[in-house]
C-alpha cells in the first residue's frame, strides 16, 4: 500500500504541481497578448490548484504509512508546502485576475512584476520541498 500511496504523491506532484509552476510562470508575459493566452493560464492555475489538494493529502497518507509524519524533514516541507499552497491561493490566481481585469489601456507594471515575483517564490518552495523529499536529512528509512 505503501508503494501505491508514494506513487499517487509523486505523480499528482508532478501532474499538478507542474503545469501550476510553469503556468504561472508564463502568465505575466502572457496576460495581454492576444488571443487570450493569458485568460488560458489563469484558468489552467486555478483549475490545478483544485486538484493539488490530492498532492498533501497523498503525501500524509505517505507519510503515515512509512512512520516519519514527526519527522523535521517532513514537517518543514508540510510547512513550505503550506506556504506555496498559500501563496498560490491568496496572491497569485487573484493577482492573475486583477491583470486580466485592468483596462486594456492600463500599465499591469506593478501588478505584473508583483506576479513574476511571487511566482518566483512559489517555485522556489517547490523545488526546496523536493530536494527534502528526495535527501531527506536525518531520516532513518534509508535514503
Amino acid at each position: 500500500m505503501t508503494k501505491f500511496l508514494l506513487s499517487v504523491h509523486v505523480l499528482a506532484s508532478i501532474l499538478v504541481v507542474g503545469p501550476i509552476a510553469v503556468a504561472a510562470s508564463l502568465f505575466p508575459r502572457y496576460a495581454r497578448a492576444e488571443g487570450g493566452g493569458g485568460a488560458l493560464l489563469h484558468r489552467i492555475c486555478r483549475g490545478y490548484t483544485v486538484v493539488g489538494i490530492a498532492v498533501p493529502v497523498f503525501g500524509v497518507a505517505t507519510g503515515a504509512a512509512l512512520g516519519v509524519l514527526t519527522d523535521a524533514w517532513l514537517l518543514v516541507s508540510v510547512v513550505l508546502t503550506a506556504a506555496a499552497a498559500g501563496i498560490l491561493v491568496l496572491a497569485i490566481v487573484p493577482g492573475q485576475q486583477k491583470l486580466l481585469d485592468l483596462p486594456e489601456k492600463a500599465e499591469p507594471g506593478r501588478i505584473a512584476t508583483r506576479l513574476s515575483m511571487l511566482t518566483g517564490v512559489f517555485n522556489l518552495l517547490w523545488a526546496v520541498v523536493v530536494v527534502l523529499m528526495i535527501v531527506r536529512p536525518g531520516s532513518t528509512t534509508g535514503a
